[in-house]
């Protein structure tokens, strides 16, 4: 019987979260609406549930912007921040919790996840993370291999995670689109698809795409590599050239004229050239950054983030320069020859060139230990006499990824008008006996440390924990 009521309960929930469908625009451009009678195919379904107000008192905050406040209070309304301030008048209504000597952040963000791709039970029958068919699957969405269901979205939000961007694998030159979901419970992605977030593209240089294919008509070479980007560039705007002539034809009042047939995966690469798409680049050497981003200038295009980036201390300045993210890990490399060179100060050095530092996981176990990783870095930093602050370093967990992701205007920091995803920790976030407390995600509580039903575990999982237990 108890099993039944988890089971009612835990459905309430999904029927909660995915109740109505939101209206939003394509992503990919223009051929999509043309050849598809204007249906906007994957639209996300979220919707946050109604809630009170909410008051976190006392609490020490860091904002995201790169300030420690002490004693505040913090202010929800609507599913936003209204106000982080000490002394805030309490809304009629509102839920209080006390956050004396505790310590709220904004939501933690991870870049890099293949949750729902490559769930767990890790099962070859699990493994859709990586369409390692040919060298460019630009055509593949990550978010049609999503399981929901993954128990390790319910350790994610654990750690503090309440965003997550779910990625290709890197067998690919192109590896295809990545989504962002919100980490909530949901019997289908898009009742987690963070809405009208940017689609990203999953690229991959060096080591992975030569090895896949090396031996399979190529590229067998990193020259080989930079070839096939270039003539896949190449055939994108050669693609958008000509959908651009279709449209100049019928703007002339030509009946006669005819669209293109639709190319799924010039669709993503024309995404990118039109600054819809976010590029994401696996990509370890710090002379193949340099390659990718005299790439991006041949072809006009912009790259968000690096991804694993180890020698990104190499070339910090000329990321910065550029506007580009270098999501690092803190302490794991050295696992094949292009992650060698690696560093404990990387993260620290490229935030010291002024640039875009983010701690990413890429696994599922460091995804719900994202800020400990971060206090690696900041201890490694003052060995070598570099100080950096907390306030500082909450950034590459929350603030940066969102600046990469393109949502960094609605998530990444405790500011007035932003979607309420805020932790409460026990103590310092960046101390291994802190543990997330509660999680909310757009105002909603979604994780009570010791509360069974928050979040409430998967389906998946609910025959497996007590599998003996009887489910009349």
């Amino acid at each position: 019987m108890k099993k039944l009521i988890r089971i009612v309960c835990y459905a309430g929930a999904i029927l909660c979260v995915t109740a109505c469908a939101t209206s939003g625009n394509p992503i990919g451009g223009e051929p999509a609406a043309d050849n598809a009678d204007d249906y906007q195919s994957f639209v996300s379904t979220y919707q946050a549930p109604q809630s009170a107000p909410l008051v976190v008192r006392n609490v020490r905050a860091l904002t995201g912007t790169g300030s420690e406040l002490e004693s505040v209070d913090l202010v929800v309304e609507n599913g936003k921040i209204s106000a982080l301030t000490a002394g805030a008048a309490i809304p009629d209504g509102a839920t209080e919790v006390d956050g004396t000597g505790k310590w709220l952040t904004p939501g933690i963000i991870d870049v890099h996840s293949h949750m729902g791709v490559y769930p767990n039970p890790g099962i070859k029958s699990h493994s859709d993370g990586n369409e390692a068919v040919a060298p460019n699957t630009a055509e593949v969405w990550a978010e049609h291999s999503v399981w929901p269901q993954d128990p390790n979205f319910e350790k994610a939000i654990a750690g503090g995670v309440t965003t997550a961007q779910i990625l290709p694998g890197s067998a690919n030159l192109f590896g295809g689109r990545g989504v962002v979901l919100k980490i909530v419970p949901s019997i289908t992605m898009l009742g987690m698809k963070f809405p009208d977030a940017p689609h990203s593209l999953k690229m991959a240089c060096g080591e992975n795409p030569k090895r896949v294919y090396g031996e399979k008509g190529g590229p067998a070479t990193r020259m080989g590599n930079m070839a096939g980007y270039r003539k896949a560039w190449i055939e994108a705007g050669a693609y958008r050239k000509s959908w651009e002539d279709y449209h100049s034809k019928v703007a002339r009042g030509d009946k006669a004229a005819v669209a293109p047939l639709r190319d799924l995966k010039m669709e993503t690469l024309v995404g990118v050239l039109n600054g819809e798409i976010n590029v994401h680049n696996h990509c370890y050497r710090a002379d193949e950054m340099a390659n990718m981003i005299e790439l991006s200038r041949e072809f006009g295009y912009s790259i968000s983030a690096f991804h694993h980036a180890v020698e990104a201390y190499k070339v910090a300045d000329l990321l910065a320069e550029n506007d580009i993210c270098a999501a690092v890990w803190a302490d794991w490399w050295g696992f094949k020859q292009e992650a060698f060179d690696m560093i404990r100060e990387n993260a620290a050095l490229i935030h010291y060139a002024k640039g875009c530092a983010i701690i990413h996981s890429d696994d599922e176990i460091q995804i719900q230990r994202l800020t400990q990783e971060a206090a690696k870095v900041i201890g490694a930093a003052r060995q070598m006499g570099m100080e950096i602050e907390r306030g500082q370093a909450i950034r590459w967990v929350t603030a940066n990824p969102a600046k990469s992701l393109g949502l960094a205007d609605r998530i990444g920091s405790l500011e007035v008008g932003k979607n309420a995803d805020i932790v409460l920790w026990s103590g310092d976030p960046f101390s291994v006996y802190s543990t997330a407390e509660k999680v909310w995600i757009d105002g909603v509580l979604r994780y009570e440390k010791g509360n069974p039903m928050l979040p409430p575990t998967s389906d998946f999982n609910l025959g497996i924990l007590r599998p003996a237990e009887d489910r009349s």
